[in-house]
């Protein structure tokens, strides 16, 4: 599974604060929170099957995850950092306190299955929640991505599901001696919903000659590409339909013209006879992998 460098890179020491509380309070930075919380993750999975009393494995946290919201689709490029806004419901028992300043929460998406992932993203800070009742809340989180930094490949892209966790370290240290993990509670639940993550996409028009004379052919060209997480570059995608599509000068109205693909390098041309003056475009409907997106509109004066 791959994790952001600047958290696999943390070691515990880092991780805690002057006052031994879970550094997701103490300085709310990714590198500062995720490794405490990902030992008590991972302890709690790796015992799943165990009684709940024996040693080495976190308590269960009374709480539930409920009304999952996220974007239907994250769009992420070659460079730019891209964050999303995900909300959700979290019920708690009145044991729990979710105002203490080691309680930590926050959504996460993954590819594959839960306890094994292919992938995991997360957010760089731990949601935001505010009392709705004694024992209800609403929390505000993210997810941030960092293409740059290599935490996707080209085959993440496409669908993930989404889950959401909690952990209440009670004032317990994960890297102090006194460290007794059966009094920290955890909570992971999936199952809360999905979204794409998708290779941000672009799309370019080049009508000419211009102007040109009524009757005569325009060539029109462009190209469909799409973000190689792998290299941080745009490459072309192959083989893909496009529509070409015409809005007539002073309407607001394209109508597509006709379907091509995009050739071995996602390269576009196709002809058509010039007619009125107007603008000319492709459109990409999308794929699971990659978002729709429209060229901007290239006029031909036709005289």
């Amino acid at each position: 599974m791959r994790i952001r460098a600047t958290v696999a890179a943390v070691s515990g020491a880092l991780a805690l604060s002057a006052l031994a509380v879970p550094a997701a309070q103490a300085d709310d930075s990714a590198a500062s929170y995720r490794a405490d919380v990902a030992k008590i993750r991972q302890a709690a999975q790796a015992a799943s099957g165990r009684a709940a009393a024996e040693e080495g494995k976190p308590y269960a946290l009374n709480v539930t995850f409920s009304n999952f919201k996220i974007a239907k689709a994250v769009k992420v490029g070659t460079t730019n950092h891209v964050s999303t806004t995900v909300t959700y419901t979290l019920t708690h028992g009145a044991d729990v306190n979710i105002a203490a300043r080691d309680f930590i929460t926050d959504p996460i998406i993954y590819k594959g299955s839960y306890t094994s992932p292919d992938n995991r993203l997360y957010g760089n800070k731990p949601a935001k929640c505010t009392a709705t009742s004694a024992t209800t809340a609403d929390c505000k989180g993210t997810i941030d991505v960092y293409p740059g930094a290599h935490e996707l490949i080209n085959s993440d892209a496409g669908s993930w599901k989404a889950a959401a966790e909690a952990t209440a370290f009670n004032g317990q240290d994960p890297e102090g001696e006194t460290f007794d993990i059966t009094k920290v509670g955890y909570k992971g639940q999936d199952g809360l919903g999905g979204t794409l993550v998708q290779r941000y996409s672009k799309l370019t028009v080049n009508a000419t000659p211009e102007p040109v004379k009524k009757g005569k052919p325009i060539t029109v060209t462009g190209k469909l590409s799409r973000a190689n997480w792998e290299d941080n570059k745009y490459h072309g995608y192959v083989n893909q339909p496009v529509n070409l599509q015409f809005r007539k000068n002073g309407s607001n109205t394209y109508t597509t013209v006709k379907t091509i693909r995009t050739n071995s390098t996602g390269d576009l041309k196709t002809t058509v006879t010039a007619s009125v003056d107007g603008y000319f475009r492709y459109t990409f409907a999308g794929t699971t992998t990659t978002p729709a997106v429209n060229a901007t509109g290239d006029f031909v004066d036709v005289q």
